[in-house]
């Protein structure tokens, strides 16, 4: 395996002479960088450790090493002070040697140095591979599947009973244009423990998953999270306990969507609270299901009289309520449904499920409110029967 290591030093005598400690193979790779390069040179020194000499040049050293906080950095110095020593450590340093080490302690660090740059080195490998797969984002720790990723943690929640939070964080119309993701990913990841996920569900919208936490500790987390964003954003708190997927994210973004109506933060944890302005997202509630109805309910009823008693007698059904609108085809042998939800009133959920004896997959399409238009409804619901028609064609063959 090769071995890649940086030396940092303004000394050239420095590098010759630690070269012969080092007991180089011919596949290791060995950089040398003055302090004024080092930071342009940090993307070349992946899977790198790092030996700086700290001797005239203390101050630069604690600077790099806090730059090379990824990275495993071995301090080299040219006596025991014991107060740089800690400033080194606590600026991110892995250990710390002079020429008096003897040669075993010396060896022995590096190895150590080395065999955590091969670790660090395969993570990032394996975040490719998952920024590839689009799974995790390129530039934050956050997850882009959030449906897979909460049905995989709320079956662990359920197995440990464990108490869990779920928030759905989010700025509103106005200030999401003035808000940049990253800046919100990072004020996120900043406040949060390393174990606890975030997740992204729409543009500048996030789950975010934290583990063995009570509501007034989400709070503390969330004063934190919102006083680090420069402009306004809201949450909304849901205690995962038992509830399914579905159940726990319409709750939240019930709750998130208040926040934002009410023009306050965050709503508090009691399902009994209410909002001073809550006439005003009943009324945003009734305008959102009204725009609704008006787009799919005609272009449901127009595939229900074009197709019914068209397709071997089956029937097409319409149901409509606040919550959903179905439009479900019952053959003989067969059905499918089409239905339309909007958790939230954030996002339009469209999920197409067969029960056929061919085992066609269900299929989910989530849009924006204002990407729903009739003739990209009726495109899919056409799709949609012609799928179910080529089954029951089968089925009456």
């Amino acid at each position: 395996m090769q071995n890649r290591i940086a030396l940092v030093s303004d000394d050239s005598d420095f590098f010759e002479y630690i070269i012969q400690k080092l007991m180089i193979r011919k596949n290791d790779e060995i950089f040398r960088y003055g302090f004024d390069s080092i930071s342009d040179k940090i993307p070349l020194l992946r899977g790198a450790a790092i030996i700086i000499n700290c001797e005239n040049s203390e101050e630069q050293t604690i600077a790099v090493l806090k730059e090379l906080k990824d990275f495993p950095v071995i301090v080299f110095a040219y006596n025991e002070d014991r107060k740089f020593e800690n400033r080194a450590y606590a600026a991110g340093a892995l250990s710390f040697i002079t020429p008096f080490s003897e040669e075993t302690e010396f060896r022995t660090k590096l190895a150590k140095a080395l065999s955590i740059s091969s670790l660090v080195e395969k993570k990032h490998q394996y975040r490719e591979i998952l920024v590839r797969n689009n799974i995790i984002k390129n530039d934050n720790e956050v997850f882009l599947d959030y449906e897979n990723i909460l049905d995989k943690e709320l079956e662990k929640i359920k197995t440990e009973s464990s108490n869990t939070i779920l928030a759905a964080i989010s700025p509103n119309e106005k200030t999401k244009f003035l808000l940049q993701p990253a800046q919100i990913e990072e004020a996120i990841l900043k406040n949060i423990r390393k174990k606890d996920i975030l997740m992204n569900f729409a543009p500048n919208k996030y789950f975010l998953l934290l583990f063995d936490t009570k509501f007034e500790n989400a709070e503390k987390i969330w004063e934190k999270i919102k006083n680090s964003i420069p402009e306004k954003i809201y949450a909304g708190f849901a205690n995962v306990s038992s509830k399914s997927r579905q159940q726990v994210v319409n709750e939240v973004l019930n709750r998130l969507h208040e926040a934002i109506n009410c023009d306050t933060a965050a709503l508090k944890r009691n399902s009994n609270d209410v909002c001073i302005t809550g006439e005003n997202f009943k009324k945003f509630r009734q305008e959102f299901n009204k725009s609704i109805e008006k787009t799919v309910i005609p272009v449901f009823y127009h595939i229900q009289q074009k197709y019914n008693g068209k397709l071997f007698n089956a029937l097409i059904k319409l149901e409509n309520s606040e919550n959903e609108k179905i439009l479900k085809i019952s053959g003989r042998h067969s059905s499918a449904t089409f239905k339309i939800t909007s958790p939230g009133f954030s996002i339009i959920n469209i999920d197409i499920l067969y029960q056929t004896k061919n085992s066609i997959p269900p299929k989910r399409f989530s849009l924006e409110p204002n990407e729903l238009e009739a003739g990209f409804l009726e495109d899919l619901l056409e799709q949609f029967v012609d799928e179910f028609r080529k089954e029951i064609n089968d089925d009456n063959t």
